[in-house]
């Protein structure tokens, strides 16, 4: 009779073994693939567990592809899943897509998926289109009232242009942009509150869609209000402008003004500096002629009384001051 320990440690041996027999060779997922109707063999699934690939995940996916007629290989999702991609949430895609009668091929859905999309949101979103709410966009109409409008805009996935497409923030620029050029075009700020529904029209007019991976709807204008007076505060903010203008040159003629008067200023004072040197010359003058014989003294008195004589014109000439009635 063998020992215990032999014995404990040959059942242990054989239930290690039967586990990685069981774990190599998924014997279990091999006959549920075989009675849902799948054709694949065990050495597929024991090649899948060597290269690393769930042998679950795939036979499911097949099942699952079987089961709403869509022909798809064991290559092929091993080969999607070794690339990195959700093998089940393409299956689900392409199931949804075949039900909708959405044209969506299996290796469309690959490259969506494996470009970091989510391809099953995206055929959900072909048949149930979202609605977007654009943030307020402040546009300024031709007579300077500034309007305020928020949008809603209706889109759904376009399922060809979502590999390279752009996304939801490339609709909202181009949707925005849209509604300041409609705004902007318009003669008046009334006219749009009436007819808010030309911005609608021409936006939507314009292929804004065009490059993404979405197809815009309609453009409903949810809200618009009345912002700032843009063209009375631009031409208070000129009228500021030029008065600052006007005064700095004001202040400019008042100092070339002021320099002028302080350069006549020094011209006079120096002009009668020069006068008053040249009275005192007089007298040098004078004596310099007494010595040396070119002025006698009756020149000298002529001369005074020429001088004294010419006085008594100028004060005769000269105003006369009024005199007041006489007190008796």
């Amino acid at each position: 009779m063998p020992d215990a320990p032999v014995l404990i440690f040959g059942i242990i041996a054989i239930i290690a073994a039967l586990i990685m027999f069981f774990y190599f060779i998924p014997v279990n997922l091999w006959f549920t693939a075989v009675v849902s109707g799948v054709r694949i063999s065990i050495l597929q699934l024991v090649l899948m567990r060597i290269r690393k690939v769930p042998p679950s995940t795939i036979v499911n996916a097949l099942i699952n592809a079987n089961k709403a007629g869509l022909p798809t290989t064991s290559n092929e999702l091993e080969t999607h899943y070794m690339a990195g991609g959700n093998v089940n949430n393409v299956i689900k895609s392409l199931i949804s897509a075949d039900k909708a009668n959405i044209p969506l091929d299996f290796n469309l859905a690959a490259a969506i998926d494996l470009a970091g999309r989510d391809v099953f949101d995206a055929v959900q979103l072909s048949v149930n289109p979202r609605v977007i709410n654009t943030p307020p966009v402040a546009a300024v109409a031709k007579d300077g009232i500034q309007l305020i409008a928020k949008a809603r805009v209706t889109v759904r996935a376009n399922i060809n242009q979502l590999v390279g497409g752009a996304g939801e923030e490339t609709i909202l620029a181009r949707v925005g942009e849209g509604i300041v050029t409609t705004i902007g075009s318009a003669i008046n700020h009334k006219s749009v509150l009436e007819n808010p529904d030309t911005i609608s029209k021409t936006v939507l007019a314009k292929g804004l869609d065009a490059g993404t991976a979405f197809e815009i709807l309609s453009i409903d204008i949810a809200d618009m209000d009345i912002g700032k007076n843009i063209g009375a505060g631009l031409q208070t903010e000129q009228a500021e402008a030029d008065l600052k203008v006007a005064n700095a040159k004001a202040e400019e003629r008042r100092a070339m003004a002021v320099a002028l008067e302080q350069e006549m200023k020094a011209s006079a004072q120096e002009a009668r500096a020069k006068v008053i040197q040249a009275e005192a010359e007089v007298p040098k003058a004078m004596a310099e002629a007494f010595r040396s014989g070119n002025l006698g003294v009756m020149d000298y008195y002529r001369m005074r009384n020429i001088e004294a004589d010419s006085s008594m014109r100028e004060s005769i000439a000269g105003p006369q001051k009024k005199k007041g009635p006489k007190k008796e």
